[in-house]
């Protein structure tokens, strides 16, 4: 399959430059995984795939004006949610060098201005209250939200993309969060809102 037939399968709607951009995207991070080991997804459609998951919540969520992704590594799904979303300042926060050094090529390649890049971890961050913070295969759910505490405020909103365990994770701390879990294939997308 095609990523345009990926995407209507899950019916997710985008331009097709858009589905252009995110194109390029793939064929970049294959190229540079041959190379560097970025991700597990080893091949066009393991990619795709990586990019569906990634942008399935944008039918269910709203579209935030600023938004955190929390260890991008190779850009899931921070990268690709930036493409999706050209009006949303996107900062991705990824410590390790090899990543960042994509994840910079990538934005600049696929002329990305509403992309930057924090090399550091998501407690060094400094910037206003995102809308959204997301993550995807980072830490617990109790973590995340300790390490972003100062960088999010009673508005913002979360979307965690989390495996089964999540069930586990918000007994944590569901006393206090209003959240809600959307189930599709193997993933579990974990949505907070503001909490404070």
């Amino acid at each position: 399959m095609n990523l345009s037939q990926y995407l209507d399968s899950e019916g997710i709607h985008l331009e097709g430059e858009t589905i252009t951009k995110l194109e390029l995207f793939a064929s970049l991070l294959n190229e540079w995984n041959q190379v560097h080991n970025l991700t597990g997804a080893k091949t066009i459609d393991a990619i795709y795939i990586n990019i569906v998951d990634s942008l399935y919540p944008l039918t269910f969520i709203e579209k935030p004006k600023t938004l955190l992704d929390v260890g991008t590594g190779a850009g899931f799904p921070g990268l690709v949610l930036a493409i999706a979303l050209p009006g949303t300042d996107v900062v991705l926060a990824e410590p390790l060098k090899k990543r960042v050094s994509f994840l910079k090529y990538a934005a600049i390649d696929l002329e990305l201005p509403n992309v930057s890049v924090e090399a550091k971890r998501v407690e060094q961050v400094e910037h206003d209250a995102f809308e959204l913070i997301t993550s995807r295969a980072v830490t617990n759910t109790k973590f995340l939200l300790d390490l972003t505490k100062d960088i999010s405020n009673s508005r913002t909103e979360y979307l965690f993309y989390k495996g089964s365990r999540v069930f586990d994770e918000i007994e944590d701390v569901q006393h206090q969060l209003t959240y809600d879990i959307v189930q599709k294939n193997q993933r579990n997308y974990l949505t907070i809102k503001g909490q404070k």
